[in-house]
């Protein structure tokens, strides 16, 4: 039996890596519906927030451009608590997977801990649902569109792997934003301690923090998700939402 995917994102029900992702899954014959938020929810993690403060999550059906069938929502909840209503069954059968994104803009390096994109993925994963987030390098000042249809060329061969992954597994994919024939095959990527995206933060007065992104050229360690991105790989990192570490030899006080 194909499995029944959720798909979702960060950039909102409009976005159109969205229908993307959606789209990628019908092709591969999976049962797909989409539960997207009404707004952008960029950066906003794992954080289960909506938009109304007396725990009632509103929904509204809608239908994506070229997928007159599948069933789609735009809810007015941060994509992590997308996630976790979705895997509790609130739009029907709860998935077997969970697809978020695809991103505009990568999701490299230990800074996908703010993403909303992989949140809505680890999310997933705690709740027990395997989830996959893709993301497109689209640079922050693009000079040109986006090239979605190599996102979607790159999917339709790595999309198959997701029936193999194990219970709360999660996986974060990266696709170079560039014509196909210029991306290079699929490569397994550690996460960069920093992408070549970073925050920047600037105090403006007594009032107020400005707080941007900001593009460095400091060498990438090689092997990780930033370099090999940068090298035109598409970049699969598996990654996790909450694990036990070992217990610091530190004497707790009596």
């Amino acid at each position: 039996m194909p499995p029944h995917v959720l798909v979702t994102n960060d950039d909102g029900i409009d976005s159109p890596g969205l229908a993307v992702l959606a789209r990628s899954a019908a092709k591969l014959g999976w049962s797909v519906t989409v539960a997207a938020p009404n707004v952008e929810a960029s950066g906003t993690s794992a954080g289960l927030t909506a938009a109304t403060t007396d725990r009632h999550v509103t929904t509204s059906p809608t239908t994506l451009p070229g997928l007159p069938d599948v069933t789609a929502h735009a809810v007015a909840a941060h994509p992590a608590l997308i996630a976790l209503i979705g895997c509790h069954g609130a739009f029907g059968t709860p998935p077997d997977l969970l697809l978020s994104g695809v991103n505009h803009g990568a999701n490299v390096g230990r800074a996908i801990l703010h993403s909303g994109t992989v949140g809505a993925t680890l999310t997933a994963s705690i709740n027990g649902t395997p989830a996959i987030a893709v993301s497109l390098d689209v640079p922050l000042n693009p000079v040109e569109a986006p090239h979605w249809d190599t996102a979607e060329a790159v999917l339709a061969t790595l999309l198959p792997l997701a029936t193999d992954l194990a219970p709360a597994q999660v996986l974060n994919i990266n696709i170079p934003d560039l014509p196909l024939h210029q991306v290079r095959p699929p490569r397994w990527a550690r996460l960069a301690a920093q992408g070549r995206v970073r925050s920047d933060v600037t105090r403006q007065d007594d009032a107020s923090v400005l707080v941007g992104n900001t593009v460095v050229d400091d060498p990438l360690e090689p092997g990780t998700d930033a370099a090999l991105l940068a090298e035109r790989h598409t970049t699969v990192s598996p990654v996790q939402s909450v694990a036990d570490t070992p217990t610091p030899d530190l004497r707790l006080p009596d």
